[in-house]
């Protein structure tokens, strides 16, 4: 009986975050269009129930009614999974952010990490896409999403240790429980690289080169229609709300604060980060690949390397916390090293590299 019960509490605490990311998917791409209307002068989504407030439901109705085509030439089966296999990582992911002091489907002693290796999984989904869609613009806009998760996972990964070194420990919850002064102020270097290596690895402008349409069609998804498109539109916004999830638990200091419930602080410091995802989307020119990888192996990851050695010798002088006086000090080092590292290592703007 304790079996069957325990199965029956995970399932339907399963089925309520899945209800709760659909839904705020939905909505997140509704306020990213409302968002993105205002900065660009235009009203946005505004028709559909009161203030636009159904459109959301209008788009997912308009996907589902449409016809799912398969090229002929497709492997059907693998063309069929790769959605599945691309959503169910990012779904994951939810598990290990606590909405409130031990509010999580799973308190696990190494968040991070699980994390790390899950997120990575959506790749191979991406992958299956373009390979079995028998279409070079699918294959292509497929390797193009390989190979800059495998280059930006690297000083992402190197960002999240620093932030293990301080807290000592990788625990999502122990993290937030660790964060008297939130981690953007004593490690703004670390948010700044986690902040560009996530985006670019979730395809966020100005880095979505696989939906570049001047260069391959639409990407790995060009041949996918219907529902099984819709999938891949859900990842990408889970994928937003998941990145700002974790830098609003890693580096905002998750569920604390005044006043508010804990987990109304969590929604708002998601939406928060959700919001300047957006801006930069509206702000940032697309860049090219070869300015993408640029990016990944000349900029962020020394930066990485070095933000690790920084972090290391700030834990040895105080082991028992960062103060508040090592934020000036970081701000100063982190304004001296972008300055520094931009002048010194050109990305290929201007120009294209071989």
């Amino acid at each position: 009986m304790n079996f069957w019960w325990f199965l029956l509490i995970s399932v339907i605490k399963i089925a309520v975050v899945l209800g709760i990311l659909l839904m705020a998917v939905a909505y997140t791409v509704l306020l990213e269009r409302k968002v993105v209307g205002r900065i660009q002068n235009r009203w946005g989504p505004s028709r559909v129930g009161p203030f636009g407030l159904l459109q959301a439901v209008a788009d997912a109705v308009k996907v589902l009614l449409k016809e799912n085509i398969v090229p002929t030439a497709a492997d059907h089966v693998i063309h069929w999974l790769a959605p599945l296999v691309a959503f169910v990582p990012v779904l994951l992911i939810f598990t290990v952010i606590p909405f409130q002091n031990g509010a999580m489907l799973a308190d696990l002693n190494i968040g991070i990490l699980f994390i790390v290796a899950i997120s990575s999984i959506s790749t191979v989904g991406v992958f299956m896409a373009g390979w079995a869609s028998s279409n070079k613009y699918s294959l292509l806009g497929a390797m193009r999403n390989v190979a800059a998760v495998v280059s930006y996972e690297i000083p992402l990964a190197l960002a999240l240790v620093s932030i293990v070194i301080v807290a000592g420990t990788m625990s999502m919850n122990g993290i937030v429980l660790n964060q008297n002064i939130p981690n953007i102020l004593t490690m703004p270097l670390a948010v700044l690289i986690f902040f560009i290596a996530g985006s670019a690895e979730i395809n966020r402008s100005p880095f979505d080169l696989m939906e570049a349409d001047s260069d391959i069609v639409a990407g790995f998804h060009t041949e996918y229609s219907g529902m099984k498109f819709a999938m891949f539109y859900l990842v990408e916004y889970a994928e937003a709300i998941g990145i700002s999830a974790i830098i609003a638990t890693l580096f905002l200091s998750g569920w604390r604060g005044p006043v508010l419930p804990a987990w109304l602080w969590v929604i708002v410091k998601i939406i928060v980060v959700f919001f300047f995802m957006v801006w930069v989307r509206t702000t940032m020119p697309r860049v090219r690949i070869d300015q993408l990888m640029g990016l990944a192996w000349k900029f962020l990851f020394p930066l990485a390397i070095i933000n690790l050695f920084i972090t290391a010798i700030e834990v040895l002088g105080w082991p028992n916390g960062l103060p508040w006086v090592v934020v000036p000090i970081n701000f100063a080092i982190t304004g001296v090293l972008i300055l520094l590292f931009s002048k010194t290592f050109k990305l290929g703007f201007g120009r294209s590299e071989v």
